[in-house]
């Protein structure tokens, strides 16, 4: 029985928890890398455990063989992703920050997906510019201010088909105040307002709640007669 007096957001995480021991087990790789992210000062800010499993089942859902991430941090993610891709398969993930690409490569390894990912540094936007596609799925979760940039760089890197995925598209709801001044909500707002008016896009967005608080991803898939 859920315990009603105890602060919404408690009772989220003990929600998540309660879904990581049943579906998800030990990982000893995972906690790894978030222990090896926590020692190297990089921010706590990676998806939680269900949100990693989620984006493998999208991935292999997908049959994806070519990954995209944006925003790399430790590599948590981009584990769950390399594992998804199979043997053959590749992640190409973009890091802005040195040190974070140097932890996650380190990550990487650990986990023995280094021969999946390849770990890019520098600014994503100019990093894209050099890429070729297609992709068979695309994972954005980077500054927001530049969302609605990355994900028209994503469907240039896209084939009919591919799936794309935002993170952090919620913000707690500040996605709806319209006066916010806060660059991260006009940054989301913008992505919004850029795939309802991208007729390549068929999309949707989900509302999300556990141990990341209140948040969402917004996902789409590049429409097969508009590609």
């Amino acid at each position: 029985m859920v315990d009603r007096t105890q602060p919404q957001d408690a009772g989220w995480a003990a929600v998540d928890h309660y879904i990581g021991d049943k579906l998800l087990g030990a990982d000893d790789a995972l906690s790894a890398a978030l222990a090896a992210n926590a020692a190297g000062g990089l921010p706590d800010i990676d998806v939680s455990p269900a949100q990693g499993k989620l984006l493998h089942l999208l991935a292999l859902a997908a049959g994806a063989r070519r990954v995209l991430e944006v925003g790399t941090l430790g590599g948590y993610s981009t584990i769950w992703l390399a594992r998804a891709v199979g043997d053959g398969g590749r992640v190409t993930t973009l890091e802005i920050d040195p040190h974070h690409a140097d932890v996650a490569r380190a990550n990487l390894a650990a986990a023995g997906m280094g021969g999946r990912a390849e770990v890019l540094t520098g600014a994503a936007l100019d990093t894209l510019a050099r890429l070729d596609g297609p992709f068979d799925l695309i994972f954005i979760d980077a500054d927001k201010e530049n969302n609605a940039a990355y994900v028209r760089e994503a469907i240039r890197l896209s084939r009919p088909g591919t799936v794309i995925v935002v993170d952090n598209v919620i913000r707690e709801g500040g996605v709806v105040d319209t006066a916010s001044e806060d660059p991260r909500i006009r940054g989301t707002r913008a992505l919004f307002d850029y795939v309802s008016s991208e007729p390549r896009l068929t999309a949707t967005a989900i509302q999300t709640v556990g141990v990341k608080k209140w948040d969402g991803f917004l996902l789409a898939v590049v429409d097969v007669d508009g590609a």
